[in-house]
């Protein structure tokens, strides 16, 4: 059902957490399915210098929410608020038709983030 690389970033993934005292935190949900994710983000000089996730969530949720926290890591705001769950699916593999919407979940959350951090920064 799932590639090794959606299980292997499920049990092990590289970026699952929280950052104390984030610049911005992004949240999204999906009532369908339950899925719930946080993004955690701190700014340096304009890029993502760390960057973190909570999700509630089911397989393709925890792995899609890693990978887009990769993607994002060392980007801009600008180039990180380009990533798109196409490009997140991209990285993750196939996933179930039912699981692709875990991938924009997550590519919101990071937009959530972003706009928030922007709005505070003004």
């Amino acid at each position: 059902m799932y590639n090794k690389k959606v299980i292997s970033r499920f049990k092990k993934p590289k970026f699952a957490g929280e950052i104390k005292n984030a610049d911005a935190v992004g949240e999204v949900g999906n009532l369908k399915c339950g899925d719930i994710m946080r993004v955690y983000i701190k700014v340096k000089e304009g890029k993502i210098s760390q960057i973190k996730f909570k999700t509630y969530g089911c397989v393709a949720a925890i792995a899609s929410s890693d990978i887009l926290c990769e993607l994002a890591k060392g980007k801009t705001l600008e180039e990180a608020q380009k990533i798109t769950g196409r490009d997140v699916l991209k990285e993750v593999g196939e996933v179930p038709a039912l699981k692709v919407h875990c991938s924009i979940l997550a590519q919101n959350a990071l937009k959530k983030a972003i706009e928030e951090y922007k709005k505070k920064s003004q």
